[in-house]
């Protein structure tokens, strides 16, 4: 090994290092070649400059320690086709040095909070349209095939595979990452990622749980391995490929091949697709595309299920509770784990007095993703939208100061809020859901989105996304509702139904509930006082609604009482009514008579 000694021997006077002909431009001199003079005491190290030090001792070092492969890791790469002749491959490497990596190579930069500020070029968010899942012997049956889960068949993976590692090969760096998905042991995954860049490697860093030496030193062979050669495109001419991207996913060989797209994120929904598949084929689980809390008092666990612009994020983080997850869970036979090591927040128009937790989460070691920045300061501009309304943070998730670690819990779930904004200003604020009720809000998954967002728009338009985790479902959503209904009955589990939209009227007429509303009811659910109610029913949707809760005006807990207009109330009813109907013909033939009769009734 390199010792900072060998490398430069301590100077005991003045000594002038040789300067650069006058000729040469003052911009072209190189680093390399110092041009100051110095003097070194006795008990001083000498100063070299930060490029002297990275090329004669820090990168030998790394080179010595990251990129030494043997065994069977040196096997399972030139099996797999690496020039291990060429290429570096760098194992685990710390966060100081995929940062430099990424400064040097990528153009990344460090923002003022420390946190490393990166692109994903084109590709500023998930290409579903680019999505397939091989057609194969070993899961063909469980597969729900269509416009989420599109076919490929396995000699065009081939080829794709081909495709990405070929190009591996021509970098000078590949990067390895080898981590777990899922905190309970009996579950998890092992899973390992190879990539280009150093952004890629640092981001699944903090999505994945971080190994040990001791478990990085006995990894094994992995359960689930990602090639991502997203810098390089797939070749639209090769049969299936419909665009220059391509996110595919091969359950036999239990891998994934990643072209055309340079965004983090389908990394991350890769490996939950994977346990979406896995927790309920092979293990017999529950995934859950939902955030979970619980109490630090009475140790009660409560899931949070909601689309974006819903409140999941900003609800399952509670002063009085422990956060278990932000996005993505598996209900087990013994709890409730988290399957990430870290959380992706959106950090549009994020603010330290909005989300205290997310914005104080973002220092070293934490990615900052397509997020404008100050070019004096290097501050993060978060309501700058100029690269995308989708900017991203990813940071581990012991950056939350309240976070359950390790994120598993040996306890059932206590409560389930289904989260929806309702920009139609119909559904209550809260309703308790029958199991059959949860089944079929969680098979239906809606929320709306609102006017404004498109040109055109002119009245809330619903989305409907099945489990609440359309794009990413791999079984039919009819295996994970029952699953939900059966652990409900098993365990005697209360559901709520909770609208965090508009009161009083529909969007342009009523208002948005206000968050302090919404908390009190959530505050109800944990403290028992709610599922301890009197309650009455609410019309078409036959919903069962509080008839008070603390701190709460009662004239707002029922939308008919709310509205001023009744008669538009009725029109508004009617339509939202409609819709659900629409929206659930897809699943009506997949699930009991029981279920189906537990939606609005027209």
């Amino acid at each position: 090994m390199l010792h900072f000694r060998t490398l430069f021997k301590p100077l005991s006077k003045f000594t002038r290092f040789p300067r650069l002909p006058p000729q040469i431009p003052h911009s072209s001199r190189a680093l390399p070649i110092l041009s100051f003079s110095t003097m070194v005491l006795p008990h001083q190290t000498p100063y070299v400059t930060p490029h002297i030090l990275h090329k004669n001792y820090a990168q030998a070092h790394d080179s010595e320690v990251y990129g030494t492969l043997i065994g069977r890791d040196l096997d399972y790469f030139s099996q797999a086709g690496f020039d291990m002749d060429r290429i570096q491959i760098k194992r685990n490497a710390p966060v100081a040095l995929l940062y430099e990596d990424a400064i040097r190579n990528e153009g990344a930069i460090i923002s003022s909070s420390g946190a490393l500020i990166n692109f994903s070029g084109k590709k500023t968010g998930r290409s579903p349209k680019d999505k397939r899942i091989v057609f194969e012997d070993t899961s063909k049956d469980d597969i729900w095939w269509g416009s989420v889960n599109i076919k490929m068949d396995e000699h065009t993976f081939e080829i794709n595979r081909e495709r990405a590692i070929d190009y591996l090969n021509t970098r000078d760096n590949v990067y390895v990452f080898d981590g777990y998905a899922g905190w309970d042991p009996k579950y998890r995954i092992k899973v390992r990622v190879i990539c280009a860049r150093a952004y890629h490697a640092l981001f699944m860093n903090n999505m994945l749980i971080r190994p040990t030496e001791e478990q990085l030193a006995d990894f094994g062979e992995p359960d689930f391995i990602i090639y991502n050669a997203g810098q390089f495109p797939a070749n639209r001419f090769t049969k299936g490929m419909s665009s220059t991207t391509s996110v595919e996913i091969n359950f036999k060989r239990m891998e994934m091949v990643i072209l055309g797209t340079e965004y983090a994120g389908e990394m991350k929904k890769g490996v939950f697709s994977v346990m979406h598949y896995l927790q309920p084929v092979k293990f017999g689980q529950l995934s859950l595309h939902s955030s979970a809390n619980v109490g630090i008092e009475n140790n009660d666990v409560t899931l949070f299920f909601g689309l974006s612009g819903t409140g999941k994020t900003t609800l399952s983080a509670d002063p009085n509770r422990l956060l278990i997850g932000d996005d993505e869970h598996v209900w087990s036979d013994s709890g409730v784990f988290n399957i990430e090591g870290g959380c992706y927040a959106k950090c549009i128009n994020l603010s330290a007095e909005k989300e205290p937790e997310i914005f104080n989460a973002i220092r070293f070691g934490s990615i900052l993703e397509n997020v404008v920045y100050n070019p004096v300061s290097r501050a993060p501009d978060y309501d700058d939208v100029n690269i995308t309304e989708n900017t991203r943070c990813a940071y581990p998730i012991e950056f939350i100061p309240n976070a359950q670690i390790p994120c598993v819990v040996d306890r059932q779930p206590s409560n389930i809020i289904m989260l929806t904004c309702d920009a139609f200003g119909v559904l209550p604020p809260v309703s308790k859901l029958t199991p059959e009720q949860a089944s079929y809000h969680f098979l239906a998954g809606y929320t709306s989105k609102t006017p404004g967002t498109e040109d055109g728009v002119l009245e809330p338009i619903p989305t409907f996304s099945t489990c609440y985790s359309a794009p990413f479902i791999v079984l039919h959503p009819g295996r994970y509702a029952e699953m939900l209904a059966e652990r409900m009955s098993k365990h005697q589990v209360n559901c709520w139904l909770i609208n965090t939209g508009w009161t009083g009227g529909k969007y342009g007429t009523g208002k948005r509930c206000p968050l302090k509303y919404t908390r009190a009811i959530v505050d109800a659910v944990h403290n028992g006082s709610l599922a301890k109610a009197e309650f009455e029913t609410f019309g078409t949707f036959n919903l069962s609604i509080p008839t008070s809760v603390e701190g709460v005006p009662k004239e707002v807990l029922n939308p008919h009482t709310a509205w001023a207009d009744k008669e538009a109330f009725q029109r508004e009813v009617r339509k939202l009514a409609g819709m659900f109907a629409k929206a659930f013909a897809l699943y009506e033939k997949d699930v009991e008579p029981k279920v189906r009769m537990a939606g609005p009734q027209i």
